[in-house]
């Protein structure tokens, strides 16, 4: 008996390539992006650990957990390391990138998350860019949760190393991700004695066999399922078109919010400018004395499929993200969370107002 999901044709070596043209396409990059079979924390440890050690100076940007942990690899790899840190209701600029290098001049590689779907925030990649290509420091981007929500343009601002996943906004597969590589990175992975090498973690691996090889032959046998998931991913994107994928998770944004501020209750955004809000999730600060992660737990008593979390650790008692990403970046996917949200705040005693927020949500996605 024969099963669409098991008896498959082997991917080729050809396949595997125009997939990764697409991707490339898709940054508007004309770099090296080499796809790389795994969930996106592979190529994200991977593009550090190839690029950073004891002689490495790090500026790096915390706006959320990705930052932190960017952080802690810098550091194991034996890199200095200086943390610009900023509250997770905001987002960093690029004055105070510029700042940080008027203070520490000697740094030489700067790490930043451009999305932080765990807090809601985003960063202005091109502003910050422009301050680091002056510099001449490396620039690594962490673009998983902002390619297909947001404009993502390595080569337009002046990124090095570009990390995408498919997960979220692409509304693809999470088993396997990519990376765009400038020369400059590709340069300051070979002269780094401690870059990963005959390891899954390896980039330069696949710049020598793959890449430098004409991508005649793979490095090992490529995850099927999730590439040919890939490879439909983006197919639907240049078929409806990324800009309109893209203004359709800022319609989700700006619906969430302004439905959370009609629905009152005490709900209201977490990040503060809506600027500095991410398009792909939107996070709400629970009502005082309400636990968030309650508050997400008697939503999804009711509904289950709908795309409510809590934050993260300590952030679980204060923090509510509404994922409106991928598929769950509709209208529909929007009402029905902040109507389930207005229920358990009503099993809480809150008042609520259903209706005002069902027709601000309807007036902001006509906006």
């Amino acid at each position: 008996m024969t099963h669409p999901f098991l008896d498959l044709a082997p991917l080729g070596a050809d396949r595997f390539a125009s997939i990764e043209d697409r991707v490339a396409r898709l940054l508007a990059t004309e770099q090296d992006v080499v796809i790389t079979q795994g969930e996106a924390l592979l190529p994200l440890e991977g593009a550090i650990r190839g690029t950073a050690g004891p002689g490495t100076t790090a500026l790096n940007v915390v706006t959320g957990p990705y930052g932190q942990t960017f952080g802690n690899w810098l550091r194991d790899c034996g890199a200095t390391v200086y943390d610009l840190s900023v509250p997770y209701h905001t987002a960093v600029t690029a004055d105070q990138v510029e700042e940080a290098f008027a203070e520490h001049p000697e740094i030489d590689f700067v790490s930043l998350v451009h999305a932080e779907a765990a807090t809601g925030n985003t960063n202005p990649v091109a502003e910050i860019g422009e301050v680091v290509r002056e510099r001449g420091a490396l620039f690594y981007l962490d673009a998983v949760a902002s390619v297909g929500a947001e404009p993502v343009l390595p080569d337009a601002w002046g990124v090095d190393l570009c990390v995408i996943g498919a997960q979220k906004a692409m509304g693809g597969p999470a088993g396997v991700s990519a990376v765009s590589v400038s020369e400059r990175a590709w340069a300051r992975m070979a002269a780094n004695p401690r870059a990963p090498r005959r390891s899954y973690l390896s980039l330069l691996d696949w710049k020598e066999r793959w890449i430098d090889g004409g991508r005649k032959a793979l490095l090992h046998a490529p995850a099927q399922l999730e590439m040919l998931a890939l490879e439909a991913c983006l197919e639907r994107i240049e078929e409806v078109g990324l800009d309109e994928v893209m203004a359709r998770h800022r319609r989700a944004a700006a619906a969430t919010r302004a439905g959370a501020a009609a629905l009152g209750g005490g709900l209201e955004p977490y990040v503060h400018e809506a600027s500095e809000a991410a398009p792909v999730a939107t996070t709400l600060r629970a009502p005082s004395g309400i636990a968030a992660s309650d508050l997400v737990a008697r939503a999804l008593e009711t509904a289950p499929a709908l795309p409510l979390a809590a934050g993260g650790g300590p952030l679980a008692k204060e923090m509510i993200r509404v994922n409106h990403y991928g598929a769950d970046a509709t209208r529909e996917a929007v009402e029905a969370s902040l109507t389930a949200l207005a229920a358990a705040l009503t099993d809480h005693g809150t008042d609520v107002d259903v209706e005002a927020a069902r027709r601000a949500v309807a007036e902001a996605w006509r906006r």
